[in-house]
């Protein structure tokens, strides 16, 4: 039974790797679950494996909505997860980016590597600039993103960032808080410029 009144797209980004702590992948799925339950469409990479396979996975299984946006040059590797029904085929990297920008309403971003980080932080670059609106919830399962968090307040304790840059994200420990948050709108926020 799919989802019928859907509340708007979470895009999500998250590792593809798969020799990882089950944990993270747990949290995946749970994340998966709970978007489905709440009414949220996940939309992802699309891919088969780790925690996007994961969240897949578990938003599937709750009977919710899953969009793929995947390169062509992945789906032509046979790195498309054959679960998916609704499926985007972009031309390359920067398409699908920016695709899935387009059609967020907002943002979570799991555990990753270097692709996941590189995501994370454009759409904070993009947030800070006023490009894009939606908010931007890290789920820090295990503590995993506290280095980065340690850095990007850093840099605003040496004057790169500006304080309100801060507001730029919110941390969530475990997938119910970030659906909380997700829940939780709040006030626009206008970000100092840091010129």
């Amino acid at each position: 039974m799919k989802q019928e009144n859907i509340r708007g797209n979470v895009i999500v980004f998250a590792a593809s790797s798969a020799n990882i702590d089950k944990r993270y992948l747990e949290d995946a799925r749970e994340l998966g679950t709970l978007l489905a339950r709440e009414g949220w469409r996940c939309v992802n990479g699309g891919g088969a494996v780790g925690l996007m396979g994961a969240v897949t996975d578990g938003a599937l299984d709750a009977g919710g909505m899953v969009t793929g946006v995947i390169p062509k040059f992945m789906v032509d590797k046979g790195w498309l997860y054959s679960r998916l029904e609704d499926v985007i085929v972009t031309a390359d990297m920067h398409q699908r980016k920016q695709m899935m920008s387009d059609m967020a309403d907002a943002v979570i971003a799991l555990p990753g590597g270097v692709g996941t980080l590189e995501e994370l932080l454009e759409t904070l670059t993009w947030r800070q600039l006023g490009l894009v609106k939606h908010p931007v919830i890290i789920l820090n399962t295990l503590g995993y993103y506290d280095a980065l968090l340690a850095l990007l307040d850093h840099a605003v304790n040496e004057g790169f960032m500006k304080g309100s840059h801060r507001l730029l994200w919110q941390v969530a420990d475990t997938p119910a808080q970030a659906i909380a948050l997700l829940a939780d709108e709040g006030p626009a926020v206008e970000f100092e410029s840091k010129y």
